[in-house]
């Protein structure tokens, strides 16, 4: 056996599944043995592995085991003369394999390799090479130096900058996403050290290789798509521990205690230094926005009942307003319209202008109707409510046209741009992807075909081949280009990504054959823009504030009346219990029959008090009945789909 690939999963599944085609492909012409580790996923990667795979051997762990242990768990089973560590969210060209193999067998004094490895956008990504994190080298990497210079030899250490990306190198670390690995050099240092849950064992495994008597090295003469922070946030206050706590088991295990003690220092300091920072980002980035719209609000208010008592109510007999009232009530007013515009999707990405004067008008009428029922000796003026109405809406809108025409991060109007989309592949391929794309909420207004071959330029619908991608491009201003894996190998599609160039507003994306999915991810912080069957309605941002407040303000109501309706329920005390785990949000109401396809496939949402089915008789409740109605629920969500389950099974709300 000359190869064994470990792939380590967890929660993943579209992306394990276009991983494996891609390996798959690349190991035509070699022996080679394929280990999928799961980690406990919940998303069916091992059902989806074992059906479309049967050839990969499963390793189905029942809880989360880390990544290096997982590793270990299949290394030791391997029977490969090399042995690659590969990351699920990675797709490696069809020649990767055999270039690899070839390098290493003629370069005996190496242990470990690492290849030029691109990003969702066909960027470079600067991980593909670095050196040792010595205190200095973590030090500069802290204070932002190796981001400031990243090709100097002394700040730009940590990435190793000052090398040429395009050229073979010798490095000291490799990265963990694909590590090839020789398996008589891992029987002398040692496996990957279970110390480490996720990140630093691929740094600590490097290191041992060079203290081995061995070489690692970056070969640039082949390249794989590595969609970053699939399975991670990297900008999460998590990430920034278990990162960083890691390189404190590295320091401690191989540096002097002199410098260990000092590395330990400069992590310690990075940790709380960076933990604070994106506590505070979120918070801020959370409240920013918001907190702005108050100032405007109340500063506008003031203004406009200073000109208002002094120009009109009181112009002639002098006088103003209580003080006291206004203090009382403007921020009262204020915070009135922004839950309301908050609760109307006002605050939603991308900003919908409609939204906003929705809501607008909503907190307008409880203001109004909260103020018919105030004593007399409360009520100070009307029209400064209308005037404030006016300003709110005025001022919200402008303000909101504002920040897009200056391209403030996040705050884009929603103009209702369609996409134009761009799909290269066979006519066949072409026309399945189009009616995958149908069948999303992707919203398009021009789908052009791509010829992968020059055969098919002459067909109704397509634009040109593949060679004259760039100008096509150009030409019709499109926004997404889809690759079909079936039609075109891995090592095309990355020269095109490459080619065509990183651009902020065009984007890739590749369908895996005969898959339902579409895959591709422009940002680190995201999990993938991924294109499956629109059934993720009831996880949208609106919809899951929406079922949140209908929980708690239902938990609320029969919190105050429990004293009768819970003699209407079979199980008076599980009926209390349900409300308190509801309204802390334990629970929902409503939420999925259990089946025996355990829901793998919907969007991920609370266990409920009551399910879907219970709209039904029991005796109409069979497996496939109960499995359509979770899938309607997920994909059709409405509040009053919540509403009339409720209705129908209140006496089961003990149960």
């Amino acid at each position: 056996m000359k190869l064994s690939i470990i792939i380590v999963n967890y929660n993943v599944e579209y992306f394990l599944e276009q991983c494996l085609h891609s390996v798959l492909q690349a190991s035509k012409n070699l022996a080679v043995e394929v280990f999928v580790v799961d980690n406990n996923s919940i998303d069916g990667s091992v059902k989806l592995v074992r059906d479309k795979f049967p050839t990969v051997a499963v390793i189905d762990n029942k809880e989360n085991l880390g990544f290096a242990k997982a590793n270990n768990q299949a290394i030791k089973l391997a029977k490969g003369e090399y042995i690659l560590l590969l990351n699920p969210d990675t797709v490696i060209e069809e020649t990767t394999f055999d270039k690899i193999i070839s390098f290493m067998d003629a370069h005996q004094e190496a242990g470990g390799l690492g290849v030029q490895m691109i990003d969702g956008k066909g960027k470079f990504l600067p991980e593909s090479k670095r050196g040792i994190p010595s205190p200095a080298v973590a030090f500069y990497k802290i204070v932002g130096f190796s981001k400031l210079f990243p090709k100097s030899k002394r700040f730009g250490e940590y990435h190793l900058g000052y090398l040429d990306k395009n050229q073979t190198h010798s490095v000291a670390i490799l990265s963990g996403a694909f590590m090839l690995l020789r398996k008589s050099v891992i029987e002398k240092v040692g496996l990957l050290d279970e110390a480490y849950f996720m990140y630093g064992e691929d740094i600590d495994l490097s290191y041992r290789i060079i203290l081995g008597g061995y070489k690692n090295y970056y070969f640039h003469d082949t390249r794989i798509i590595h969609y970053k922070g699939e399975s991670t946030k990297k900008s999460s206050v998590n990430y920034v521990f278990v990162f960083y706590r890691a390189m404190l088991i590295f320091a401690r295990k191989h540096f002097s205690t002199k410098n260990a003690k000092l590395f330990s220092f400069l992590i310690n300091l990075a940790i709380y230094l960076r933990a604070g920072v994106a506590v505070l980002t979120r918070f801020a980035k959370a409240i920013a926005i918001p907190a702005f719209d108050m100032a405007v609000l109340l500063t506008g208010l003031y203004f406009i009942k200073s000109y208002y008592e002094l120009n009109i109510k009181f112009a002639e007999g002098g006088g103003t307003y209580s003080a006291h009232l206004v203090n009382i009530f403007f921020p009262i007013y204020s915070c009135i319209w922004l839950l309301a515009i908050y609760f109307s999707g006002g605050y939603d990405k991308p900003i919908r202008l409609l939204k906003i004067v929705r809501g607008v008008f909503v907190g307008t009428a409880i203001i109004l109707v909260l103020y018919s029922l105030l004593p007399e000796a409360l009520r100070f003026s009307r029209a400064l409510i209308l005037f404030g109405t006016a300003w709110t809406l005025i001022s919200l809108l402008l303000t909101r046209i504002l920040f897009s025409l200056a391209s403030v991060k996040n705050m884009k109007i929603d103009s209702g741009h369609a996409q134009r989309i761009a799909i290269v592949g066979s006519k066949e391929e072409c026309t399945r992807v189009q009616s995958l794309l149908n069948q999303t909420s992707t919203n398009t207004s021009f789908i052009g075909f791509v010829s992968a071959t020059n055969e098919e330029i002459n067909e109704i619908g397509f634009l040109g081949r593949v060679g004259q991608l760039n100008d096509i491009v150009t030409i019709y201003g499109m926004d997404e280009v889809i690759f079909c894996a079936k039609d075109l190998p891995a090592e095309q599609i990355i020269d095109r990504m490459t080619l065509v160039g990183d651009s902020k507003k065009l984007s890739y994306k590749i369908a895996p054959p005969e898959s339902m999915s579409i895959i591709g991810s422009n940002s680190i912080d995201t999990a993938g823009d991924l294109y499956v069957l629109d059934i993720n309605s009831v996880t949208k941002v609106a919809n899951k504030r929406n079922k949140r407040v209908i929980d708690v303000c239902v938990a609320l109501l029969f919190l105050t009346i429990s004293p009768l309706l819970m003699w209407f329920t079979k199980n008076p005390i599980r009926f209390i219990k349900n409300i308190i785990t509801v309204f802390v949000g334990m629970k929902s109401w409503i939420g999925y029959t259990p089946t025996s396809a355990d829901n793998l496939h919907l969007p991920q949402i609370k266990t409920g008090v009551l399910h879907t089915s219970d709209i039904l008789p029991i005796e109409q409740r069979s497996e496939i009945i109960c499995g359509r109605l979770n899938l309607l629920y997920a994909k059709d969500y409405r509040v009053e789909n919540d509403f009339n389950i409720i209705r129908k099974a209140f006496r089961e709300l003990g149960r």
